[in-house]
């Protein structure tokens, strides 16, 4: 089965490289995993030491984030090093301050496994919710190197429940102690023989609270929304967008932020042409003028986690798509959520929905009919507002046990 892991890993690599002709993101990936091991033989400490982190995109990094900066604030001389297996999370946090190394992870192969500790030579490893790779966690357990993952979450159709998934469920075994969201994720590792397992919770709360403490004042987005209902679609793709604009075109009582998760000129010019009220882009508004228009689209990154603090309702995109992005952001600030039917895969929306702080629709229609009564009914919307705030509040505090556990920090 190794064998056959290792030719799969080998295939998906040169696939890569190959959809990188057409696509962007496949030829960030490309060229980022040729420098990697320059850039670790320039700037890697030959003593090696790390405390290596690894996150396989931006929304594992948010969550590994407030663990990384606890260790940082208490524990200054640690140095971290901080990988990526997506270019949509070290394009990004390439130049995160907090991390003393920052990289792709090479891909799974035996050589670029060995030759990765051997340049780092980490201390402990820190995987974030979803990163099963085989060699690395056999490597790291043969190098008797603390190995452990946070914020996992554990499903019944994984290969690791299967009857034919027996080579991954021994790749689990490397893990020093697995920190996990709930207790369905603990009866199922059970169910295969791994007990080494602690319900903590995850780390996403902990993350989004930090940056409803820290969140920027955009005077702008400020002077928009003033005295106004506020709807937010938060990291919309074309098809939310198609209803949601639709919405807002017949509702003259509400204003729209639209924050679009791609923002090339091309898709701006596309949502510009279903709108059919006064609408302004963020870089081109200014605080004397941005009142007069009723649709902000934000055509800059960075701004979204603050921006939902100036929200009536969000409606938080992906669920049409691959999957919802992050609606814990948008929740944190009191806000009800909205969000498409692609939730399975997120614990945090299948509570959200149970509380009353969040809705799955499955359409513009049902949309329309969630928009219409969270808009108009203050009674629901104040219930749905401190439903989604309370959520929030109250799972909060994996980070802090986690770190007592592993570092000895108390927070």
């Amino acid at each position: 089965m190794k064998s056959i892991y290792n030719f799969g890993i080998y295939c998906y690599k040169q696939l890569v490289a190959l959809a990188g002709i057409r696509n962007v993101k496949a030829r960030k990936l490309t060229q980022g995993q040729k420098g990697i091991f320059d850039y670790l033989s320039r700037h890697a400490d030959p003593q090696g030491g790390y405390l290596w982190i690894h996150a396989s995109s931006l929304g594992e990094f948010e969550q590994g984030r407030p663990l990384i900066e606890a260790i940082k604030k208490a524990q200054p001389d640690t140095k971290i090093l901080l990988t990526f297996f997506s270019p949509s999370g070290y394009e990004v946090r390439k130049d995160y301050s907090g991390a003393d190394l920052i990289c792709y992870l090479p891909f799974d192969l035996p050589g670029n496994v060995r030759r990765f500790l051997d340049l780092t030579k980490p201390t402990k490893a820190i995987f974030i919710k979803y990163e099963f790779w085989a060699n690395y966690l056999n490597e790291l357990k043969r190098r008797n190197i603390p190995t452990y993952i946070v914020s996992a979450i554990f499903r019944p159709k994984q290969i690791f429940f299967r009857s034919y998934g027996g080579y991954f469920r021994r790749i689990l075994k490397n893990f020093t102690h697995l920190y996990i969201q709930d207790e369905r994720s603990r009866q199922l590792l059970a169910s295969i023989g791994i007990d080494n397992v602690s319900i903590v919770g995850d780390t996403r709360f902990d993350r989004v609270g930090d940056i409803r403490r820290t969140a920027k004042e955009l005077p702008l987005v400020e002077a928009f929304a003033q005295g106004k209902k506020i709807l937010i679609a938060g990291s919309s793709w074309p098809k939310d967008e198609e209803f949601i604009t639709r919405y807002f075109n017949h509702n003259d009582n509400i204003k729209l932020i639209l924050a679009p998760h791609e923002i090339h000129e091309s898709h701006l010019q596309s949502i510009e042409r279903l709108l059919k009220r006064p609408a302004i882009r963020y870089t081109q508004a200014t605080i004397d003028t941005v009142q007069s228009y009723d649709c902000l689209i934000i055509d800059c990154f960075g701004l979204l986690s603050s921006i939902y603090r100036y929200g009536t309702v969000a409606y938080v995109g992906g669920g049409f798509g691959a999957g919802i992005h992050n609606i814990a952001e948008a929740a944190v600030y009191d806000i009800p959520v909205i969000f498409g039917p692609n939730h399975r895969r997120f614990k945090e929306a299948h509570e959200l929905i149970a509380c009353g702080g969040g809705f799955a629709i499955h359409n513009g229609q049902e949309f329309a009919t969630v928009a219409d009564k969270l808009l108009t009914n203050p009674k629901y919307l104040a219930s749905a507002r401190k439903n989604a705030g309370d959520y929030i509040s109250t799972h909060a505090g994996a980070t802090k046990l986690i770190l007592k556990e592993l570092f000895g920090i108390e927070e």
